[in-house]
C-alpha cells in the first residue's frame, strides 16, 4: 500500500511537470509569434523636411511619433530617418512653423517608406506692449509739458545765417588747403619778381602812409571786445 501510494504521488507530480512544461512552451511560442508580428509591422521611415514657400531645408526640426517619446531630429539639410510602425502618427514641429501630422499607411507591403513633408510658416501676432519710463501718469504729463522740441530746419538755417555769428566764424576760420597753397605760391612769385634786387620798402611810400593814417583814424587797429562787432 505504501508503494502504491508513492507511485500515485509520483504520477501526479509527473503530470504537473508535463503541464508546466506545456504552458511554458506555449508562452515562448506566443511571445515569439507576437515579437515576430511586431517586427513585421516595423518600417524605416525617412524623408526630407522643406518649407512650402521657398523649398528650403528645415534643419534641426523635431520629428516624433505622436503619443510616444520616440523620434528624431532633422539634420542640417532637413533629412530624417528612424524606425516606426505602420499606422503611427508622425508629428513634425519647428519654431516659427505650424505643426504637421502624417499617418503612416497600415497597408504597406515593404519595409521602408519615404516622405517629403512641407512646413507652413506660422505667423504669431502678439498684443501691443507700451512701455513708459514714468511710474505714474502725472509724472508723464509733467515730463510732456517740460519737453523742449529740437529746432526745425528753418530755425537752424536762420541761426546759421545770423550776421554776427557768420562774422565770428569767418574771423576764427582757418585757411583751407587751396587758400594755403595759393598764398604760398603768391609768396614765391613775389620773391621771384624781386630776385636780384632789393624789394620795395613801404616805409618811404607816401601812399602806404596815407592808408595807415586813414585806418588809424577809422579805428581799425582798436582791439575789439569779444562778442561785440
Amino acid at each position: 500500500m505504501r508503494y502504491r501510494g508513492n507511485t500515485m504521488i509520483t504520477s501526479v507530480t509527473f503530470r504537473k511537470a508535463i503541464l508546466y512544461l506545456v504552458v511554458f512552451l506555449a508562452g515562448i511560442i506566443g511571445n515569439d509569434a507576437q515579437g515576430q508580428s511586431k517586427n513585421d509591422s516595423l518600417i524605416q521611415f525617412s524623408g526630407v523636411l522643406l518649407t512650402r514657400d521657398s523649398l528650403e531645408a528645415v534643419p534641426f526640426a523635431t520629428v516624433m511619433i505622436k503619443g510616444s517619446n520616440r523620434g528624431t531630429i532633422t539634420d542640417y539639410f532637413g533629412y530624417y530617418s528612424f524606425v516606426a510602425e505602420r499606422g503611427d502618427t508622425i508629428r513634425f514641429s519647428y519654431v516659427g512653423f505650424k505643426d504637421a501630422l502624417f499617418v503612416i499607411p497600415d497597408s504597406l507591403n515593404r519595409k521602408n517608406y519615404s516622405l517629403i513633408q512641407m512646413m507652413d510658416v506660422d505667423t504669431i501676432i502678439l498684443q501691443e506692449a507700451v512701455i513708459y519710463p514714468w511710474p505714474t501718469k502725472e509724472q508723464f504729463r509733467q515730463a510732456f509739458l517740460d519737453l523742449r522740441l529740437p529746432e526745425d530746419d528753418k530755425q537752424l538755417a536762420m541761426r546759421n545765417l545770423n550776421r554776427a555769428e557768420m562774422k565770428e566764424r569767418m574771423e576764427n576760420m582757418q585757411a583751407s588747403g587751396s587758400e594755403a597753397y595759393k598764398l604760398t605760391m603768391q609768396s614765391h612769385a613775389n620773391q621771384l619778381y624781386y630776385a636780384g634786387q632789393l624789394p620795395p620798402n613801404n616805409l618811404l611810400n607816401p601812399i602806404a602812409w596815407a592808408k595807415f593814417i586813414k585806418a588809424w583814424k577809422d579805428g581799425t587797429f582798436k582791439k575789439k571786445k569779444k562778442g561785440r562787432y
